[in-house]
């Protein structure tokens, strides 16, 4: 009589040696989406954060004209050794989360019959990712957004590079800035963590969707789903994570460049940020800045998709 528990691990590979697959792939796919994305990303930022700038289109001449082609490329040291990492951990926490649901479906069906998990299940295993996720992005993220806001002058930059930067952000709490490792670096934490929770589970769920009826539609496996299908499903990915948590990602911007320059702060919290940001805008001002964003989204997100899964692929 077949064992359950053998074959459940059959079913299930979750050695250590496919949680480091799925890490190094992340990576790669990290790198691949600061490359493509800082451009758009820093037009997002100048958007969110100034009321400089009627459009995208005025905002990126404006910064081209003024500080030069390497202008879009400012802050771009920290996501590059950091998104990595995130992508990376995005990735990793997606799959392990994945592989325990679908261990614990194996069980409940004492290892026999396929595991096909509901979408809902997908959705709960990319909000895993996006939570584990947090930790990294948020100080990440604030040091890249001080940076690409920073005055451009001579004599006028806030922070010689981003260790200057993290510097200036963790010690003003001790001379009564409040910022510090929790106030200062990971300030807006708590709208990042509802931002990828929602957004890598929505991203994640998406993709799964697109791969696993474009394989049941044509009768292949996954694997030979083709590489420009993969592209394609993981730009159209990005469009829906933008969608479904956009206005997060406004308070986020607005938050982290709080009491920029020794300015005084305006939000005393996230939904005081929110409120704010209401009364003076309405609805539209939490959509700030989505039209360069979605346009960011479908080369990055289809860039991230296809050297993760094309290097999965090439490293199984």
């Amino acid at each position: 009589m077949a064992d359950p528990a053998a074959d459940i691990e059959a079913h299930i590979p979750s050695s250590a040696a496919q949680t480091a697959k799925d890490l190094f792939s992340g990576a790669a796919g990290g790198v691949a989406q600061v490359l493509i994305g800082q451009p758009f990303d820093i037009v997002k930022v100048r958007l969110q954060t100034s009321q400089a700038y009627p459009s995208a289109l005025a905002a990126a001449t404006s910064i081209y004209k003024h500080e030069g082609a390497l202008a879009f490329y400012k802050g771009t040291l920290t996501p590059l050794l950091g998104i990595g990492a995130c992508v990376s951990i995005q990735f990793g926490a997606f799959h392990a989360g994945r592989r325990w649901l679908e261990e614990r479906k194996l069980k409940s069906n004492k290892g026999v019959g396929a595991v096909t998990l509901g979408y809902g299940e997908y959705y709960a295993a990319g909000a895993f990712a996006g939570l584990a996720n947090t930790v990294l992005s948020t100080p990440i993220e604030h040091v890249r957004i001080r940076l690409q806001t920073q005055p451009h002058g001579p004599g006028e930059r806030l922070y010689s590079g981003p260790w200057d930067c993290v510097r200036k952000l963790s010690s003003s709490f001790q001379h009564g800035g409040g910022g510090g490792i929790g106030r200062g670096l990971y300030r807006g934490t708590s709208v990042t963590l509802l931002r990828e929770a929602q957004a890598y589970g929505v991203w994640f769920t998406t993709f799964e969707w697109l791969m696993n009826a474009d394989a049941a539609r044509n009768g292949v496996g996954r694997k030979d789903v083709a590489s420009w299908k993969v592209a394609l499903y993981g730009g159209l990915a990005g469009e829906a994570l933008w969608l479904a948590s956009y206005p997060f990602d406004v308070v986020k911007s607005k938050m982290q460049t709080d009491g920029f320059g020794g300015s005084a702060q305006r939000y005393a919290s996230m939904r005081d940020c929110f409120a704010q940001t209401w009364r003076a805008e309405g609805a539209r001002g939490f959509w700030k800045g989505i039209g360069p964003t979605l346009l960011r989204a479908m080369p990055v997100s289809a860039g991230t998709f296809a050297v993760v899964e094309m290097t999965m692929r090439a490293i199984n």
